[in-house]
């Protein structure tokens, strides 16, 4: 009894998934997670997503899908969360390969639909940007979305498109992405992100981490990325709904543009001209920009001073949480620094720790 779950952005969508496999099938018979290689530059210094040459001890599953199992390793000095995940979740994740464009990846997910002959095949978004036409000013990643879209409607077989955490990636108002929701599949509760407990503590999602802060009952607005954006954790955090496939690809107006694609430069061409942008350019020029920034010292007294006066402006915002991401960069400190910043905030101040958020105190503390 073998499930295939597509995970659309890849990253923090894998996670999802598996939290999700778990709430509605139990811990038995886990399904594949099909999934990118492609964590913001926190976690992977080189833009763009990440192939099977960027990795040592990949697993063929059939000619051009490899599995990523505990043991495998990116090529520095790119970084990858994948086979962290693969050691601590029991799932099997297997590796988009998307410099084939849209065409290669339905390659890739009909051979494993032919090798694993699974009962269901889905395709889950968390916060409902697969659904954007592509030129909302508020989009900003809608590029890997678009193209497992674009896949999955080609594939020669029934595929379920699900949206997790509407709105919690701060890509489409909640409204708008509400009023585009099918039936309700299922809501996450507390219980249902224990299988993933671990994996939130360190894996840098913002979106999936919200998505299990609103199962576990976190209300509030939660300022993240390095643009602040408010995100609202309502009681539609925590909620799966189904969309139609046809709708979602009528509406796409990249994934439609992308359908025969067969390189990744190509899609890239595609989102300039629909979307304006490719987010691989964004990634390129922040790469760039980042690579000739000082290292910056954690001094912890400079580092709670410095959250200290954060947390009295982003209150007065109205911001009751914020992520340990949106924590690094406006301190200007390193991706690899992130671990060693948790540590310390969540050491000097666990009551403001709401796991897997960092709580805003509604009073002033003292730095000291």
């Amino acid at each position: 009894m073998t499930r295939l779950i597509v995970a659309a952005g890849g990253g923090g969508d894998a996670v999802a998934a598996a939290m999700l496999d778990v709430a509605l099938y139990g811990d038995e018979n886990q399904a594949v997670i099909l999934t990118y290689a492609w964590d913001r530059l926190l976690v992977d210094p080189v833009p763009g997503p990440r192939g099977p040459s960027d990795f040592t001890g990949l697993k063929p599953l059939t000619a051009s899908v490899w599995s990523v199992p505990a043991e495998a390793r990116p090529i520095a000095p790119a970084g990858s969360t994948l086979p962290r995940l693969a050691a601590e979740l029991p799932h099997t994740f297997a590796l988009i390969d998307p410099r084939h464009g849209a065409e290669g990846i339905t390659r890739q997910i009909e051979e494993l639909a032919d090798h694993l002959e699974p009962t269901s095949i889905d395709l889950l978004d968390v916060g409902g940007d697969i659904i954007a036409r592509g030129d909302e000013p508020t989009l900003k990643s809608p590029l890997a979305d678009a193209l497992t879209l674009a896949a999955c409607c080609q594939v020669n077989a029934p595929v379920r498109l699900l949206v997790a955490g509407p709105g919690l990636d701060g890509e489409l108002p909640l409204d708008e992405v509400r009023s585009l929701l099918g039936p309700l599949v299922h809501t996450f509760t507390s219980r249902d992100t224990e299988p993933v407990s671990t994996v939130l503590e360190w894996h840098p999602s913002e979106a999936t981490g919200m998505l299990a802060a609103t199962a576990r009952g976190i209300r509030g607005v939660c300022e993240v990325r390095d643009a602040g954006l408010p995100i609202a954790l309502t009681e539609d955090g925590p909620t799966v709904h189904a969309v139609d496939m046809d709708e979602a690809l009528s509406r796409n107006q990249l994934a439609r543009a992308i359908l025969s694609t067969a390189t990744l430069d190509e899609v890239e061409t595609r989102s300039r001209e629909v979307c304006g942008y490719s987010e691989i350019d964004y990634e390129r020029n922040k790469a760039a920009w980042l690579k000739d920034q000082p290292a910056v010292k954690l001094d912890p007294h400079v580092v709670l001073s410095q959250l200290n006066e954060f947390e009295n402006e982003a209150r007065g915002r109205g911001v009751t949480h914020t992520t340990f991401r949106h924590i690094t960069e406006v301190l200007n400190l390193s991706g690899s620094q992130r671990d060693d910043l948790r540590q310390l905030l969540i050491a000097s101040r666990p009551e403001s720790y709401a796991a897997p958020l960092w709580r805003i105190p509604a009073e002033v503390s003292d730095p000291s």
